[in-house]
């Protein structure tokens, strides 16, 4: 487990600490879909176009989604790099991996907890909180790691 400060709001410690574990879980289950060379379905979306583009979508995710709660929270950028291109992206997984968490480790440490509950729209236009932006963050990697999961059983049957 991270060795986290103490925060102001014990709600956003343990969102951090379970985006870790989660966002961790799910480069280890996209490392066996690749390895598996498993097949995306095809779709539009071109965040689906191959696993790598697919796990520099959930990556740059967790990018954004604490740059805009400190965007919005009026904190200091936590300067997170920018998410590595689809052509290196496989190459430095791991350590864009341990760099982004990181980062997520103390900009939210001494917020308030009456500030998780404020409002903004987030940059898709969804109004959210910044816990549930949390939440959000967290359940990201839980339902790629779930998808890739299920393609790779219909995959193999």
């Amino acid at each position: 487990m991270p060795n986290l400060p103490d925060y102001n709001y014990r709600g956003a410690r343990a969102m951090v600490l379970l985006h870790d574990r989660y966002l961790r879980e799910f480069a280890d289950v996209w490392r066996e879909a690749k390895q598996a060379g498993l097949r995306l379905p095809q779709v539009e979306d071109p965040d689906y176009q191959s696993l790598d583009h697919l796990l520099r979508h959930v990556l740059r995710a967790a990018r954004g989604y604490m740059t805009w709660m400190c965007e919005v929270l009026s904190l200091p950028d936590p300067q997170i790099r920018s998410t590595p291109d689809t052509d290196q992206i496989e190459a430095e997984l791991d350590a864009y991996l341990d760099h982004v968490l990181e980062e997520w480790r103390t900009p939210l440490a001494d917020v308030p907890e009456q500030r998780f509950e404020e409002t903004y729209n987030s940059r898709w236009g969804t109004l959210y909180s910044i816990d549930a932006m949390m939440e959000h963050a967290v359940m990201h990697p839980i339902r790629h790691t779930f998808q890739l999961k299920e393609l790779m059983t219909k995959q193999t049957n």
